[in-house]
């Protein structure tokens, strides 16, 4: 009566002739109501009632006593109907020859749960309850396999989250993972309850769908379908706790029939298809092709060649000179270049993507910006310097850190160098993106002396309205529009505009890609009094600015070109 365990004895009918308290208590019956009972009826699941019969007629007719001794696991039932995994140990005993069968029985329930518990970690994500990249690859090779037999074609979707990162920097993880979870259940809900759909990582998420058809063309058909649908619904808002987000996915895909092909090659297809979704736009889907899988690999060699310039200080900074209507130098805008081993001199146009992709671009971005202060203090001393600002692009990953205004804050007090000369240049889409976010951060900045210039002005969503909320300093027009300015009627009208908007909130402006005479004396007619461009000074080192600055600032001719290997 005191064992933990259940003990349940029956006679050679079956009948319940011992039911202790224990088994009172993980059965849910009262002893005095079983006593008597068969045993199949009381306690054994319908589904194993007759095997239960028919061992124990066996046992009774020949004495076999195979299952005797050994621990078994099976279901059981309690009195409400609900069935549960137990243990199970018999034996046998004899009372005047009688054979009786007593059976020592463990409720296992919360053994099961950590066995499944373990299970689940091992083969399933913990956030989104998907399966993870150890199941994901025994499924499809299980997919391969069956594509073999059937000659079937099936589909292997890469999908990744086109803006996961920002939601991440800017809000916090938290919100990353209520995104990941409601992007999880929306492509649950897209496929069919047979297909795969798995979370390889962070905001990468793979998915399998087989037996699609015998023919390639139909399979590429089925396949846009299903990819379609996950765009469209990837592409509606999110409501995340107190804020509205709203995303978008790329998705590579890349068929199999058979198992001609590995795991890890039908996956990294259809990555390299994913990539060049990103590539041509975002929100899009793309079907592999040969020669992306190049162009990824050159990508990822980049990035790791990124990392080491950052550690072994390949990066060089350049100036170019901003000047007034007069040519004198007033800032220079500082521009960073690649001294690649094996490449040579190359400029941001071709590693920024890669740099902005890997997330690189906020440790570059760190170290432009604490160059530009060392330089900022170094110049104080130098009459002909010590008022030059430095104007310095801030990427969009970078603006978006939670630290960054403290950040700028520290380079400033660790170099000394004066607020009043930092300028930092933003577009209109990193404003834009956040506003009130964006606000908040340039007027703190701005309240201890940082400057603000709105880059690339006219190429977005130029408005008054959103203008005349921002703590800005300057108005960049954009090399586009000055470009054809002589020629354009169009360009020419939209530099007007621009210029009498900012005139009226009080704003200087600047004019990007001055090239030509021409271009100069039209703008200085309509009313810019701010200039950049080849005709006052290509990018150049510390030493041809300085020099420049030394004459006063004056540009009395093209002598302070930058050298060809770096342009």
């Amino acid at each position: 009566n005191g064992a933990l365990d259940a003990i349940v004895t029956i006679d050679e009918q079956g009948c319940i002739i011992e039911f202790n308290p224990a088994a009172e208590h993980i059965f849910g019956y009262k002893r005095d109501s079983v006593l008597g009972r068969n045993l199949a009826e009381v306690i054994i699941p319908p589904d194993m009632r007759k095997m239960h019969m028919e061992g124990h007629e066996r046992f009774v007719k020949t004495g076999n006593q195979n299952m005797f001794g050994r621990r078994m696991e099976l279901m059981a039932m309690r009195a409400d109907g609900t069935e549960f995994p137990v243990e199970l140990t018999i034996t046998s005993l004899s009372d005047q020859g009688l054979p009786y069968v007593t059976g020592f029985i463990r409720d296992i329930t919360e053994k099961k749960r950590a066995e499944q518990d373990i299970r689940n970690l091992a083969f399933f994500d913990a956030l989104t309850g998907l399966p993870n990249r150890r199941l994901l690859m025994d499924r499809l090779q299980q997919a391969l396999a069956s594509s073999s037999r059937t000659q079937k074609y099936g589909v292997v979707m890469f999908i990744d989250l086109d803006n996961f990162k920002i939601i991440n920097d800017s809000r916090g993880h938290d919100y990353g993972d209520l995104l990941l979870i409601e992007v999880a259940r929306r492509l649950r809900s897209c496929v069919r309850l047979e297909d795969t759909v798995s979370r390889l990582s962070g905001d990468e998420f793979v998915l399998i769908l087989e037996d699609l058809s015998l023919d390639v063309e139909q399979s590429v058909i089925e396949a846009r379908v299903v990819g379609e649908k996950i765009l469209m619904a990837v592409h509606q808002n999110y409501r995340l706790k107190d804020v509205e987000y709203h995303n978008s996915c790329s998705i590579g895909i890349s068929l199999f029939c058979g198992n001609q092909i590995s795991v890890e090659e039908l996956l990294k297809r259809a990555d390299t298809a994913m990539y060049q979704a990103k590539a041509s736009g975002r929100n899009m889907l793309q079907f592999h092709d040969p020669q992306m899988q190049e162009a990824l690999e050159r990508r990822i060699e980049l990035e790791s060649e990124l990392r080491v310039a950052l550690l072994s200080q390949q990066f060089l900074v350049l100036y170019q000179p901003q000047v007034d209507a007069a040519r004198k130098v007033f800032c220079a805008e500082v521009l960073l270049r690649w001294n690649h081993p094996g490449r040579g001199w190359l400029s941001p146009t071709e590693f920024i993507a890669t740099a902005e992709e890997s997330g690189l671009i906020v440790a570059i971005g760190h170290w432009v910006l604490f160059h530009a202060c060392l330089q900022l203090k170094a110049w104080e001393s130098a009459e002909h310097s010590k008022d030059i600002q430095l104007a310095v692009n801030v990427s969009a990953r970078q603006f978006r850190q939670p630290n960054f205004v403290e950040e700028i804050r520290q380079m400033l007090v660790q170099t000394g160098a004066n607020p009043e000369l930092l300028k930092l240049e933003l577009t209109e889409s990193i404003v834009l993106d956040n506003m009130a976010e964006a606000i908040l951060k340039m007027q703190e900045l701005r309240g201890i002396g940082v400057r603000f210039a709105m880059d690339d002005f006219g190429t977005g969503y130029s408005s008054l309205a959103y203008l005349k909320q921002l703590p800005l300093s300057q108005i960049k027009i954009d090399q586009s529009f000055v470009r054809d300015i002589a020629t354009d009627p169009n360009d020419a009208a939209i530099v007007q505009t621009i210029i009498a908007m900012s005139s009226t909130l009080g704003l200087n402006v600047i004019a990007e890609g001055v090239e030509t005479e021409a271009q100069f004396d039209m703008l200085q007619q309509y009313g810019c009094r701010q200039f950049q461009g080849f005709l006052f000074g290509r990018p150049m080192v510390l030493a041809e600015l300085e020099s420049m600055l030394d004459q006063d600032g004056l540009l009395f001719s093209d002598e302070y070109s930058e050298n060809n290997d770096l342009r």
